[in-house]
């Protein structure tokens, strides 16, 4: 697979599951996530299992539907960026929110070393609160 290919797979698969299989996949063993400052899940995490952790399982139990539509991507060499727009509703506040994000990835060998999310964290923060 290439590059654009195996960072396309952890976005479009037919499930949440079927991308985070697939990211799992692909993931070198220290590879190095992180989540924007502002953000409410922001910091940097080592490894799937730190990331699993500290996003993916907090993402799944405090959001109803949330995700990230890709709008498009742009490859260069070992670099994916991948923009797009998230969504999901707060569980607490039952409250939507739509955000422009762009994530980049950066690939070595046909596995993933980094990620790096820019967001506008305000409108995420904003659907959390009361």
């Amino acid at each position: 697979m290439t590059n654009l290919e195996i960072v396309k797979s952890t976005y479009e698969g037919k499930t949440s599951e079927e991308n985070g299989e697939n990211l799992a996949k692909y993931v070198a063993k220290d590879i190095s996530w992180k989540e924007a400052k502002g953000f409410p899940y922001a910091g940097t995490y080592v490894g799937l299992e730190n990331i699993t952790k500290n996003v993916f399982s907090r993402l799944g139990s405090e959001w109803i539907d949330y995700k990230f539509t890709p709008e498009d991507y742009v490859a260069a060499d070992d670099k994916i960026v991948a923009y797009g727009t998230y969504s999901g509703i707060y569980k607490l506040t039952g409250k939507p929110f739509q955000a422009r994000v762009a994530h980049i990835w950066k690939l070595k060998d046909g596995k993933i070393l980094s990620f790096e999310q820019f967001v506008d964290s305000q409108v995420v923060n904003d659907a959390m609160r009361q």
